[in-house]
């Protein structure tokens, strides 16, 4: 396993789709997340594991955590359709610090509708922020979108979108993602798991209490270039807190 994440962590693209794209897997039929560990004996903890993600959160527990403080423009490097998602590589020294450590943002792509819900309720669109620290372990911000105003970041990334599954398109441009944060940097805190195979388990979740808007059309364009939904579904908290 920490061969695996190894590998992830070494390719700008990689999320668990792209390092092992020998064993495919989907969400829907016989390959959907309901048997992804018979895929791969590597993949065990999509069925087994006990802190898996995405949750429904709800009954928090007050931690008094600060907010957030991010880093609101990068290098977009490259935009690809996976197939997975829509997912979007970026350039080194974009980083937060969180529990005395730097995390470096790595990538972030979309779910549509959302993984998580909050107090019961699904989001049309939710966007992870994937990051990681020195000791190859993860921490994902995640943000919900809502039907609103027009949201500027989304409109360049779709326009940049290439037309073919699997064709990565080089970006190479300094991009402000501030539309793609809420303004109360609040949040939700919990211990999960990737929410893709191999579902490595000990990921740190941070999930923004408020939500940002994005047009319905935009909204709309994500749906159609997946062509199908591509959220996981909710899984047993076992007894996780969840702190706010």
């Amino acid at each position: 396993m920490q061969k695996t994440i190894a590998v992830l962590l070494s390719l700008p693209l990689a999320w668990a789709a792209s390092a092992l794209a020998e064993n495919q897997w989907s969400y829907e039929g016989s390959a959907s997340p309901g048997h992804w560990s018979e895929l791969n004996e590597q993949w065990f903890f999509c069925n087994k594991g006990r802190y898996q993600s995405p949750i429904d959160i709800s009954d928090p527990v007050a931690g008094n955590l600060p907010p957030l403080t991010v880093d609101f423009s990068t290098l977009a490097a490259s935009i690809i359709n996976n197939g997975h998602t829509i997912q979007i590589a970026v350039g080194h020294g974009n980083s937060f610090m969180l529990d005395r450590q730097s995390w470096e943002l790595k990538q972030f792509h979309f779910h549509t509708p959302s993984e998580n819900h909050i107090n019961g309720q699904s989001f049309p669109l939710e966007v992870h922020f994937v990051h990681a620290n020195r000791n190859g372990e993860w921490a994902v911000v995640a943000v919900m979108l809502v039907a609103g105003k027009p949201n500027p970041a989304l409109d360049w990334l779709l326009d940049a979108l290439p037309q073919r599954q699997n064709q990565e398109k080089a970006l190479h441009k300094n991009l402000s993602f501030a539309s793609l944060f809420p303004q109360d940097k609040h949040y939700y805190r919990f211990s999960g798991s990737l929410t893709t195979p191999p579902c490595t388990e000990g990921v740190i979740w941070l999930v923004m209490k408020q939500p940002v808007e994005a047009s319905k059309a935009q909204l709309a364009r994500f749906a159609q270039a997946m062509h199908r939904a591509n959220n996981r579904p909710l899984q047993p908290l076992h007894g996780r807190q969840i702190v706010e």
